[in-house]
């Protein structure tokens, strides 16, 4: 009786299955970014009511820490973005889906999980500890 071969690739459907699943979280990230940059324009701009008394002075501190959380979930979704990028390339290049620590195939429930993923969640276990 003959082995059964291990799929080492995934076929022209599957990927382009995987390509529509990075393409929609791409552009609801870059959507997402776009909105918190325009966010953080609107907060720089100060307007002309500007008074200094104590109301206006806790307003400020609660914008800073507002910018700043925002300026973090922007680095955040920029370097996902950036990530999602890098999947459509292995797509296009036919690396996508294969873990780069091990050379086996990711199991297609956990690139549909997370796509931008390059480990099995084995190899990503092994590389934590």
């Amino acid at each position: 009786m003959a082995a059964v071969e291990e799929k080492t690739r995934y076929s022209e459907d599957e990927l382009k299955e995987f390509e529509t699943i990075i393409t929609q979280k791409l552009e609801a990230t870059r959507n997402e970014l776009n909105f918190i940059r325009e966010t953080l324009s609107r907060k720089n701009d100060n307007g002309t009511e500007y008074t200094a008394n104590s109301t206006k002075l806790m307003e400020d501190g609660a914008d800073v820490s507002e910018k700043e959380q925002l300026s973090q979930s922007a680095g955040r979704l920029q370097k996902f973005a950036q990530q999602l990028e890098a999947a459509l390339i292995r797509i296009k290049n036919g690396t996508y889906g294969v873990c780069r620590d091990t050379g086996k195939l990711i199991p297609k429930e956990r690139l549909r999980a997370v796509p931008h993923t390059q480990q099995t969640i084995e190899a990503k276990l092994k590389a934590s500890n």
